[in-house]
């Protein structure tokens, strides 16, 4: 009689272990999902970025021909610009790099907006466009980043999650945020009124 109530116990204990692996591994497969998806958010936020920084040279160039005096703007631009590039494994000072380079390039934009002639370049205007276009894609990509680093950090807090998270190293993430609330807006370009 003994005999089988261990077998029965032994047969209960080792359901309830199959069980436990296929709830890890599925915990696990939803943390590596989360994971993967933030990675690619952060990947479509890096390739707007670097539109932007290649978009730039051309933009201050443009502005350079009609406004020649305003040397100290031109380098404020360039240095942001530089600045920003460098910074490449920090989202924080990332974020606070995007921060001095958009204001960079409202103060261009500021002096832009005194040359009749500038505004009026087909060159410039085109300018204008792609870098409104690569600011409206850079603010989509910013908010599918943070909400899927939003839903991994949740994951990675949540019990029982929390236990495989720590046991398989998953960590949380930081958010892709613009302090400035003067930043929050893409700089405004459009000169066509």
């Amino acid at each position: 009689m003994a005999i089988p109530i261990l077998l029965i116990c032994l047969g209960l204990f080792a359901v309830v272990l199959i069980i436990l692996v296929f709830v890890v591994i599925g915990l696990y497969n939803k943390l590596v999902e989360l994971r993967n998806r933030s990675e690619n958010g952060w990947a479509d936020i890096d390739v707007q970025l670097k539109r932007r920084y290649d978009l730039i040279p051309n933009l201050v160039e443009t502005v350079k021909g009609y406004a020649t005096h305003e040397s100290e703007t031109f380098e404020n631009v360039v240095k942001a610009r530089q600045q920003a590039i460098q910074i490449t494994d920090d989202v924080a000072k990332m974020a606070g790099a995007e921060n001095m380079l958009t204001q960079a390039l409202r103060q261009l934009f500021a002096v832009a907006e005194a040359y009749p002639d500038l505004k009026a370049n087909q060159n410039f205007m085109d300018l204008q466009d792609e870098l409104s276009n690569i600011e409206e894609i850079l603010s989509q990509a910013r908010r599918y980043y943070n909400a899927v680093v939003r839903d991994l950090n949740t994951t990675v807090e949540k019990v029982p999650t929390n236990f495989v998270a720590m046991i398989f190293g998953f960590k949380k993430r930081e958010y892709f945020e613009i302090d400035d609330e003067a930043a929050r807006a893409a700089p405004k370009i459009d000169f066509k009124s």
